[in-house]
């Protein structure tokens, strides 16, 4: 077999077949009559594509929020998914469903608003991807036709539907609602409704045919109309179209609703003869499908009454033609400035009035914000570079801090709003805080530092270390983070700038805490015994705050509450002493509320008790490794063995690598030499 043949046999001839199904109107009638769902509406046909996917619910603060499957862009290997925007996600949903039942957002444009690098491009993208693979399947499946012609020398020749027409409108609007009843559409959840006038070039040959005939329809229908199967594809201009606006001398409205070809004026005698005319503008290309606006406010007024006639009355008026109808869904999108642009400007009133505003955000939430590093920047993906623990979450902390923010009540710093925003628990802050939070700053996350900006500068990290270095951790990014700020086309305010650097300065903090807590783990590194602790801990606060007494195991005696364990560990978070009995009844409330909701108490969903406990396991454990004999470089024999140890804990339990794990533990040792230098000061 040659390697010809070998490739061959990787094209599936049954699917391509079926793709390019081709059969009589008669054939086309008994397939709408068998499944309606081929002759729905685009807005219809897009919203049961994204309904398709999957769908799941979960509650957060109290609301019920859905996730659509699609937007995670599975049969793209997530490469365009989107993360932390399922609200604004939902919105966009909502208005695609009213529009498919037809309860008004089908005469509006969709458009899309929030900072660049918000995902908006992006969610445009994969509505257009996931109609090219809808299309492509038994669910997705639409119909067109062509016209089948006698040319001068007998032959048959085929003259496609220049806007891939739905067939039905080939029944003439006085029989539609007859016809309409014997293709059994009460099985379609829509019904079929048949919208609208053939397109000029359409309308001319039917009549002609139709006199041909004497007026004899159906033997127009059987001798000269296929139907066959429609693939979109943005590539070749098939039910996806995307416009984009130039510079004000080459924009030409033209573009969007074809233009005649001057050529074919010799050949059919006159300009206004539909077939000397392109229908190639990209609302003709769209029909159908779905068409997208990239920068739609940087649209020259000119544009403004083809777009206009397009959202409300679903039409377009081709140069010398009657208007013509069209069927698609028109999705633009926009940033903040142009979209102030539109507001202040009164010849737009109208477009404002057809436009459904829908703000996607920057992300809010941490854990979703490192999502989309980690699809870029994770071990697996980069080559040869190690990328240590917590270098993506560092970045991603600082950009969402610059999102946020500072809460106006609540006493809260901005770091403690992002985790509670991130589904952190904190003493004293119910759902129902966040939920005042989030209302409290509507306006949130509209500004502040973009995903690009970030995955630029590590990408920058990346490349300077590849010089000799085997890893990047997260000090080298926000260095790399930092010095960028002064380069930045969209940071120039002075005063922007200094408070960027400061919440950097907040990471950096913030950072410290997590890997001395890391190692602080790695090195008491027992679960078991920081969960009996806990159990410890608890079973003598619930005696405490009830005055009770605890029942000792190991003697069987009733006993008064460790007092002396109790304080051990609330010291370690500064719980001073006469805040103890709140605290105590903040735990125990805390324990309650769970049970309520059927859950049960785990410590480490505490964020503070959870560093309490462990602070104490470590107090107990760490003169049993002197880890700041690292900054001194004097290190026994016996030491250096339990540093090796916690090193290999670093690795296998927490990611590290060989050099990362030594300069995490270099670090954290200068942290506890600066403290032990202090407290003997």
């Amino acid at each position: 077999m040659s390697l010809t043949e070998s490739i061959g046999k990787l094209h599936d001839i049954e699917e391509y077949q079926e793709l390019h199904w081709a059969g009589t109107f008669d054939e086309y009638l008994e397939l709408v009559k068998q499944n309606p769902d081929v002759c729905r509406t685009s807005f219809q046909r897009v919203y049961d594509m994204v309904l398709a996917a999957g769908v799941k619910e979960y509650v957060d603060n109290k609301k019920r929020i859905v996730h659509y499957d699609f937007f995670d862009d599975g049969p793209g290997g997530g490469k365009d998914a989107i993360f932390g925007l399922d609200i604004p996600l939902m919105k966009l949903v909502h208005v695609l469903k009213a529009a498919a039942y037809g309860y008004g957002p089908e005469k509006r444009i969709i458009l899309l608003h929030g900072p660049v690098g918000s995902s908006k491009s992006t969610i445009a993208r994969l509505l257009k991807k996931g109609l090219e693979r809808y299309s492509r399947g038994a669910d997705g499946a639409i119909y067109t036709f062509d016209w089948v012609i006698k040319n001068d020398a007998g032959d048959e020749e085929l003259i496609p539907s220049p806007m891939n027409e739905e067939p039905l409108k080939l029944i003439p609007l006085a029989w539609r609602e007859k016809a309409i009843e014997q293709l059994n559409a009460a099985r379609s959840k829509y019904g079929i409704k048949i919208k609208g006038e053939l397109n000029p070039h359409c309308r001319f040959m039917y009549d002609m045919l139709l006199e041909r005939y004497d007026g004899d329809w159906a033997s127009v229908m059987k001798n000269h109309v296929r139907v066959r199967r429609l693939v979109f594809s943005e590539q070749d201009r098939v039910g996806i179209g995307t416009f984009q606006p130039k510079d004000e001398k080459n924009q030409d409205s033209t573009e969007l609703t074809g233009d005649i070809n001057y050529r074919k004026i010799a050949i059919y005698g006159s300009d206004s003869d539909p077939r000397a005319f392109n229908f190639d503008g990209e609302f003709c290309v769209a029909n159908r499908g779905l068409i997208e606006f990239v920068e739609i406010l940087k649209l020259d007024v000119a544009f403004l009454y083809d777009l206009l006639g397009a959202t409300q009355e679903h039409r377009i008026k081709p140069k010398k033609f009657a208007q013509t109808d069209i069927d698609e869904v028109i999705i633009g999108h926009t940033n903040e400035a142009e979209y102030n642009k539109l507001l202040n400007n009164e010849f737009m009133e109208a477009l404002r009035d057809r436009t459904i505003k829908i703000d996607i955000p920057y992300i809010t939430k941490l854990s979703q914000e490192i999502r989309i590093y980690e699809k870029d920047f994770s071990n697996e993906r980069v080559n040869g570079i190690h990328v240590a623990p917590h270098t993506l979450e560092v970045a991603a902390m600082w950009a969402v801090l610059t999102r946020l923010g500072d809460p106006k009540k609540h006493n809260l710093t901005r770091l403690q709003k992002m985790k509670l925003y991130d589904g952190k628990t904190m003493a004293g802050y119910t759902q129902d805080n966040v939920k005042e939070l989030r209302k409290e700053a509507s306006s949130e996350a509209m500004s502040g530092v973009s995903p690009r900006f970030i995955q630029d500068k590590i990408s920058n990290a990346l490349v300077a270390e590849k010089g000799g270095a085997t890893h990047i951790n997260p000090f080298i990014v926000m260095n790399s983070l930092e010095s960028g700020l002064s380069s930045h086309s969209l940071i120039t305010n002075e005063d922007e700038i200094k408070e960027y650097r400061d919440l950097l300065a907040v990471v950096r903090e913030e950072y410290a805490d997590i890997v001395k807590n890391e190692v602080q783990r790695a090195i008491s590194a027992d679960q078991d015994a920081v969960s009996r602790l806990c159990a410890n801990y608890i079973d003598n606060v619930k005696a405490y705050t009830q005055r009770e007494k605890v029942r000792n195991p190991y003697t069987g005696r009733d006993e008064e509450p460790d007092e002396r364990l109790m304080r051990s560990i609330e010291e370690k978070i500064d719980i001073p002493e006469n805040r103890k009995d709140d605290f105590r009844r903040e735990i125990m409330n805390y324990i309650g509320a769970l049970a309520i909701d059927g859950k049960q108490f785990d410590f480490r969903t505490n964020e503070r008790l959870h560093k309490a406990l462990e602070l104490k396991l470590f107090e107990d454990q760490k003169d049993t490794i002197k880890l700041t004999s690292l900054v001194s470089n004097v290190v026994d024999r016996e030491t250096q063995e339990k540093i090796d140890v916690v090193k290999s804990r670093l690795i296998k339990d927490y990611g590290y690598n060989e050099e990362s794990a030594t300069d995490v533990l270099s670090f954290v040792a200068s942290i506890f030499a600066r403290g032990d230098a202090k407290s003997s000061a």
